[in-house]
């Protein structure tokens, strides 16, 4: 299993952190967001993606995870219609400001980022 560090708190001002994809196309991935008591599961799909393509930027509510495939050449690109297969996947999800996104953990196995956001412990006291 692959550990990725945490993300880099960009401020939503700045946005020369975060590039997108060259040619600027990508694909929206599969995912499922699952919110617990104390924290938040984020499931995302990113098949034919390593633990060094992955991105995770957090602007204000917003969390964006951008998954960069490794680009093979082949052949017979043009016959094989492989241009949608290879697009790289971008994620944008506004999950709010009551998660404590400094502290998040993920991981990726075989293509599955699991990423974890607890709630902020001032949430939880208030909802005692």
């Amino acid at each position: 299993m692959n550990t990725i560090l945490p993300p880099s708190l960009a401020s939503s001002r700045r946005s020369d952190h975060f590039k997108p994809a060259a040619n600027g196309e990508t694909r929206s991935p599969h995912y499922d967001c699952q919110p617990h008591g104390d924290h938040v599961e984020l499931t995302v799909f990113l098949p034919g993606v390593d633990a060094a393509g992955v991105e995770i930027v957090v602007r204000g509510p917003d969390l964006v995870v951008v998954g960069r495939k490794t680009h093979t050449v082949r052949v017979n690109f043009a016959a094989a219609n492989l241009e949608s297969v290879q697009l790289d996947y971008e994620l944008r999800l506004r999950l709010g400001r009551d998660l404590d996104y400094s502290t998040l953990t993920a991981a990726l196995d075989e293509g599955i980022l699991s990423v974890r956001i607890p709630r902020r412990s001032s949430v939880l006291a208030a909802a005692a």
